[in-house]
Order: structure tokens, then sequence, then C-alpha cells
């Protein structure tokens, strides 16, 4: 198995020609630097993606194409915006992939993967991991972080964010999303950073929706969220403009 020394920036090479930059961290405390030895050294208005890899109806999917298409991909090259997500080849990571290469987009579209759950494209699987998922070709970045296990990446998707926003704004939209998805949203929380949670997209997001909205929480955990106050909620029933203006509208300084 190849291995890497710390903070050692190198290329990940696609079967279909792309490239991407890339890095692996194993401690907290190296993120800014890291982040830096890639290219991403200022501080820009972020937009972290969580939610689901899989479990996305085809309605759903559709709708999504649509919101990632003419919304999300837009707006974060028209604001010059970092967007973060966990970087695999599956469900919303895989759509903001898309997105950006069918606009030609170049803002910078960061990858957070647990290095024992890839599969690095010129360097064969990390790890012996059974489940190791390939990496979406159209990031431009990846961070490589400790793990073995899906979810391990969630804390240094958080840290990611911090350390690009710095003191510029920052906003984590929610689709879909399964288990791994409420522990996203609490780092979210934690970090200080509003969630827009995307009713209607199914799973986690419609749970937290209707919860929000006046549904009893199911446990501790989702009470300490809902009264958090940094959980917003936008339908994607009702159209593409309305998160399209409420990401926005945490995106820009007030």
């Amino acid at each position: 198995m190849t291995q890497f020394s710390t903070l050692k920036p190198f290329k990940l090479r696609f079967p279909n020609g792309a490239t991407a930059e890339a890095i692996q961290v194993n401690y907290p405390a190296e993120v800014p630097d890291a982040l830096s030895q890639i290219g991403l050294s200022n501080p820009q208005p972020t937009l972290v993606l969580v939610g689901g890899a899989s479990g996305i109806s085809e309605h759903s999917m559709q709708q999504l194409r649509a919101l990632f298409v003419e919304t999300l991909v837009p707006l974060a090259e028209n604001m010059g915006a970092f967007v973060i997500d966990g970087g695999t080849d599956a469900g919303i990571m895989q759509l903001i992939g898309q997105a950006r290469a069918e606009a030609s987009a170049t803002f910078p579209l960061v990858g957070v993967a647990a290095i024992g759950t890839v599969i690095l494209p010129n360097l064969g699987r990390s790890s012996p991991s059974s489940d190791a998922a390939p990496l979406e070709t159209n990031h431009s970045h990846f961070v490589l972080v400790p793990g073995r296990q899906w979810g391990d990446e969630s804390p240094w998707i958080a840290r990611v964010a911090d350390a690009l926003s710095q003191k510029a704004t920052s906003v984590t939209l929610l689709i879909n999303g399964g288990k791994i998805a409420w522990i996203d949203v609490t780092n979210s929380v934690r970090s200080h950073r509003p969630v827009v949670v995307m009713a209607g997209s199914g799973r986690t997001a419609d749970t937290l929706a209707a919860m929000v909205r006046g549904n009893k929480p199911s446990d501790e955990q989702a009470s300490v969220l809902t009264r958090s106050g940094f959980l917003f909620i936008s339908d994607l029933e009702t159209g593409l403009n309305q998160v399209h203006d409420l990401i926005q509208s945490f995106l820009i300084l007030p």
C-alpha cells in the first residue's frame, strides 16, 4: 500500500483524464497548512453539502439535478465560493460534480474523505475496506483524513469548512441523508454554521424539517438541534428561488 508523507501534496489522475490536487492530513492542527499547500489559502464564502449518498428517490433526483445545475453551481461560481462535501461518486456529491463539469465552472470543489473508505484512482484502494468507494472525478481538490468507517470524515468536513471560510461566511445545505447526516448537522451547529434543511428531499432532511415545524423531536440530539436556532427550512417542492435566496443571504457578509 502506498504511503503519503503528512502535508505532502500529490495529484490524483482519473481514468477520464481529469486531475485533482490532494493532500493527506492526520491531525486537526494540520488542516490550515494542508489547505494552503493545495492552493486553498484565501478565505472565501463556503458552502458545505451534506446528506444523501444513496437512498434518494428518482423523483427527488430529477428535482435535485435542477437544483444543482440551475441554482447551486451558478451561485457558487458567481460568489467565488468554496464548496465542500464528502467527495465520493454517489448521490449529492456526484450531482454537484457533474453540474460543475457541465457548466465548466471553476469554483473549488473540495472532497473531504476518510482514507480508509475510498479508492484512489491512480494508486489503488487505500485500505482493504470491502465497501471502499471511488472518488467523484469532477472535484478539484481532495483532503484525505484518518478513518476506516463511513462518518469518520464528518468532523473533518466541519474543520475544513471553518479553515476555508475563516472570517468569511459559511452555510451547510442538508439534502436527504441517513444516520451520518445527523452527525454532519451536529458538527455544523457546533461550529455555529447555519444549516439549510431541504424539506421534500427525504429521510433525515424531512425528519428535521418536520421537527423544526413543530413535530415532537425524536430524541435529545434532535431536540438540541431544533432548539439551536441554526436550522432553516427550504422546500424542494416550492421552487429554486427560495433556497437560492436563503443560501445567498448566509454567504453575503452583513
